[in-house]
């Protein structure tokens, strides 16, 4: 063999396997088909100095380093990584905002229990007993039968609006189903969102990623970019051999791909078109604009670190039936808005919204960059209710659509979230082929690190004792 375990993508979950296997003297290497490493959660440069994360609002699971036994501490024991490195800064405060309905919450989860109770003293007990049910419930029993979260809920609380608004943070930062969600990954976002709250390093996602990739080569494991992988080859039960772009060869006892499902299983030179191993693409996507503004966004009227917002009667998480982009809900960012002992190098705003990536796929050339100036228009102007316009104040835009998604993730459809039938103990129907990241069902940053950690402790360091 080549190497112990070869990870297919050097996003967070392939990094956090390899250190976690490195730390245990396995020879891994993680191949990498760009430039640079991240995946969905990497950063950029463009002329002008402009430097952008790709998809980094907050970093979930912010809790103080004496909570034990958080998701964030854990991963920090696990990687062997001291807390300060990430340099993580609270959020000030954020907020949902429906119409004339407004729900804040902080890192301190007190806040929205109080705040549900004043808006909507009739749910004001069934939101506790939802809490309680939400604690009580095993949200990594891998072997656990899917639920619809939406039922649940409607158990609990009786006013639909309630019910949306908590829907609608957890829906953008974690669902691949339409308009509902498994309870188990409802669980996992209401406890890293609203019970342990949002965070952020000065330097952004870089800050991060210099130091996860310092440790893995601190360790001894092999990054290789520009690496893509073309073909799995598949003799019997096993994957024996990876093919890369180039055609070079190489084999592994184990391979852990966080390259998505079904982008997988469609590298296979032999994929059975069974039962078990049928899985659709995912279908959500998103448009994003960056917009660099000549002054602060306080100064605009936008004091949140992150407002959730709708302006329809009912919150809709699902592509649009007609246009390009679903402006009237999304997610809108201020990165300045932390607790941050000096400002950031820029301030900006980001405005994400549901997009369709059938209609962006059908464009290009001049339509295509018309259809971006005309959504970034539609899109600042749906969040006139919240913030000033931003339009005279902007010295700089950056928008992407799920055709860069695609493009630069490798991800069909430009689906973020990957499949909605999601992999949770990380199982092909291969012996030696696992899945780690989004689609094996933890999302996030955090839970990007957490998957990488769980997959390689589960599938490769069984006989190891977890440190």
């Amino acid at each position: 063999m080549d190497y112990d375990v070869i990870i297919i993508g050097a996003g967070m979950s392939g990094i956090a396997a390899g250190i976690r296997l490195a730390y245990y003297d396995y020879k891994v290497c993680i191949l990498e088909k760009h430039y640079l490493w991240g995946g969905l959660n990497s950063f950029y440069r463009l002329k002008g100095g402009y430097r952008f994360d790709v998809g980094l609002h907050a970093i979930t699971n912010y809790v103080a380093p004496t909570v034990r036994n958080a998701p964030l501490n854990k991963l920090f024991r696990q990687l062997r990584i001291e807390p300060e490195k990430f340099d993580l800064r609270e959020q000030n405060y954020s907020q949902i905002a429906f119409a004339d309905r407004v729900l804040t919450f902080t890192n301190d989860f007190s806040a929205l229990k109080a705040d549900v109770a004043d808006k909507f003293p009739n749910d004001s007990d069934g939101f506790l007993r939802l809490v309680d049910h939400i604690n009580a419930y095993n949200e990594f029993d891998f072997e656990a039968e899917p639920i619809s979260a939406r039922a649940v809920l409607e158990h609990y609380l009786k006013d639909p609006l309630l019910i949306d608004m908590i829907f609608c943070p957890l829906m953008y930062y974690g669902s691949a189903r339409v308009d509902d969600m498994d309870y188990s990954q409802f669980v996992i976002m209401f406890k890293s969102i609203f019970q342990e709250g949002f965070s952020r390093p000065w330097r952004g996602v870089r800050q991060i990623l210099e130091v996860l990739i310092a440790k893995y080569k601190q360790l001894g494991g092999v990054l290789r970019m520009k690496s893509g992988v073309r073909r799995l080859e598949v003799a019997g039960d096993r994957v024996r051999g990876i093919i890369l772009e180039n055609g070079e060869a190489l084999c592994a006892d184990k391979i852990l791909s966080c390259a998505g499902q079904v982008e997988t299983l469609r590298l296979l030179s032999k994929y059975p078109a069974t039962a078990a191993t049928r899985v659709e693409p995912g279908q959500l996507t998103f448009t994003e604009a960056i917009i660099v503004l000549d002054r602060p966004a306080r100064e605009l009227g936008f004091g949140a670190t992150i407002t959730f917002f709708n302006n329809r009667e009912r919150f809709y998480y699902r592509p649009p039936s007609d246009g390009l982009v679903d402006v009237e809900s999304g997610v809108i960012c201020c990165p300045n808005n932390y607790k941050f002992g000096k400002p950031l190098a820029q301030e900006l705003i980001r405005i994400t919204n549901i997009a369709s990536y059938q209609g962006w796929n059908g464009l290009s050339g001049e339509a295509y960059y018309e259809a971006k100036r005309r959504c970034l228009d539609q899109s600042i102007m749906a969040i006139r209710p919240y913030v000033a316009d931003l339009r005279p104040h902007t010295v700089f835009v950056d928008t992407f659509t799920p055709k860069t998604i695609e493009k630069f993730t490798g991800r069909i459809n430009g689906a973020v979230y990957g499949t909605p039938h999601k992999a949770r103990d990380g199982r092909t129907h291969l012996v030696n082929l696992f899945l780690c990241g989004t689609d094996q069902g933890f999302l996030g940053v955090v839970g990007a690190l957490l998957s990488g950690i769980s997959m390689a402790n589960l599938h490769v360091l069984q006989g190891v004792r977890s440190q």
